[in-house]
């Protein structure tokens, strides 16, 4: 994978980690379904392992749409520099005054 963000890594709370979090939350899941794979019927087992290749696959998918919407991100703020601080400072102004207000 390409990156653009030199300072950026991913132990900073990215969707990256989130990602990768979510795998190792379902390999764990995996692995404790097979542990107590004899106290399950045998449909009820194959039903949660079919649910979590499909978390798995959602989690692929969610990582290159992450990886993907950085990259165009990153390369139109290389572009138009000036544009994507103003609209930074647009927005950070509208909810410093929603934010702000009684």
């Amino acid at each position: 994978m390409e990156t653009f963000f030199k300072n950026m890594t991913g132990e900073e709370g990215t969707k990256q980690r989130l990602v990768k979090d979510l795998i190792t939350l379902v390999h764990d899941a995996e692995d404790l379904v097979k542990a107590t794979g004899g106290d399950l019927a045998e449909k009820s087992k194959e039903e949660i392992i079919q649910a979590l290749e499909r978390v798995k696959a959602s989690c692929r998918r969610l990582e290159e749409q992450a990886a993907s919407g950085l990259r165009v991100a990153d390369q139109y703020v290389r572009r138009h520099p000036y544009e994507s601080l103003g609209i930074a400072l647009g927005i950070g102004l509208v909810v410093g005054v929603l934010v702000n207000r009684k």
